[in-house]
């Protein structure tokens, strides 16, 4: 085992976080970041990891840092020379194009692109015998990627049906506007969201240097958040449900129809997705409710799958005793969203097709 890398203290710990906060050019913060890494303990080898840079470079830098102090910190490369010229391109433009090509492919491994191996990727093609992974990533940039979630889109779902929905739905609203002229007219989109003990991880925002911890206690025990929302407006109603089936549907919509007052006089065309006990003939509508079911397997036109993300945040990271105690965080949360929180809902929610208002 080789021998761990010691630190000679010509800062402190609290002073190389100092410095490693305050530092602005690119190259300084790495090095910053990895001293005060080593400073709390980190290996050379762990550090070098953290912070993004080859390990083999960061242990001649603690070396030569370790020699003359923090004189070796600073960049020396002229900050005129860098990226202008030409001089420090790794590919011209014709490389250029085709790695702009090649990443439209899976890698030779079948797995992701990451920064490491379009630094190989670029040895290859530049005959260069070493390219540093920082450079894949910087390359991965200049061509305009960054690092992105999927939206799922399920594989049953049909573009011609969902077309069809979005080109309908105001026909619909027109269509009840007709057959009820004394009424008002009101689109409702609703869905349900189950939260329970298991913990739900988030990324958070946190200072650098310091990971956040979330206490966990995974236990499978849940209840349900059943949410109606008026996109055009923001409006929300919100229900806390132990379970989902037809009898609770109902009682459900018995609630809602009373809150939002549906009637002969105020109709409420309720957009749906096709789960069973949504589309059971056991259902019962309150007077003034018509129900409009999505086209099968198409999450993404439904504005109230939106909702769970802003449900959920005053549930990340934290673990509850009981059922009891997540009802009550939920509780003031749904309340929170009902009377304070319209504006950032419709933001979310109204989606630019939905043009029957």
């Amino acid at each position: 085992m080789p021998k761990k890398l010691e630190l000679v203290p010509h800062l402190s710990s609290e002073e190389l976080q100092d410095r490693y906060r305050k530092a602005k050019d690119p190259v300084e913060v790495r090095r910053w970041h990895l001293l005060w890494k080593v400073s709390q303990g980190w290996s050379c080898k762990d550090s070098a990891w953290a912070v993004g840079l080859n390990y083999d470079y960061a242990r001649r830098f603690i070396r030569k840092y370790n020699e003359i102090g923090e004189e070796t910190v600073p960049n020396q490369r002229p900050k005129n020379s860098q990226g202008k010229g030409g001089g420090n391109r790794l590919l011209n433009t014709e490389q250029l194009n085709r790695l702009k090509e090649t990443l439209k492919q899976k890698p030779q491994d079948k797995g992701l692109w990451t920064g490491p191996k379009v630094a190989r990727w670029m040895e290859k093609e530049t005959g260069r015998t070493k390219i540093h992974d920082q450079r894949g990533w910087e390359y991965l940039k200049k061509l305009g990627y960054s690092w992105q979630k999927p939206r799922p889109k399920h594989k049953k779902g049909c573009p011609i049906q969902q077309q069809e929905f979005k080109e309908d739905l105001p026909l619909k609203v027109k269509a009840l506007q007709e057959k009820y002229p004394n009424a008002q007219v009101e689109v409702w989109f609703f869905d349900e969201h189950r939260v329970g003990l298991k913990p739900i991880l988030s990324k958070v925002w946190s200072l650098k240097g310091e990971r956040p911890i979330a206490i966990v206690n995974h236990r499978y025990e849940w209840l349900y958040v059943y949410g109606l929302v008026k996109p055009s407006t923001g409006q929300t109603c919100w229900y806390l449900i132990p379970r989902v089936n037809v009898e609770w549907l109902n009682l459900v919509f018995e609630a809602f129809a009373a809150e939002v007052g549906a009637s002969e006089e105020k109709i409420i065309l309720l957009v749906q997705d096709r789960a069973g006990w949504h589309m059971s003939d056991k259902v019962c509508l309150p007077k003034g409710m018509v129900v409009e079911p999505l086209p099968p397997y198409s999450p993404e036109l439904q504005p109230a799958e939106r909702l769970w993300k802003l449900v959920d945040e005053p549930l990340v990271n934290t673990c509850f005793d009981s059922l009891d105690d997540l009802e009550k965080a939920l509780i003031e949360r749904c309340q929170i969203l009902q009377e304070s929180m319209q504006e950032e809902i419709r933001n979310l929610t109204n989606y630019h097709w939905l043009t029957y208002a």
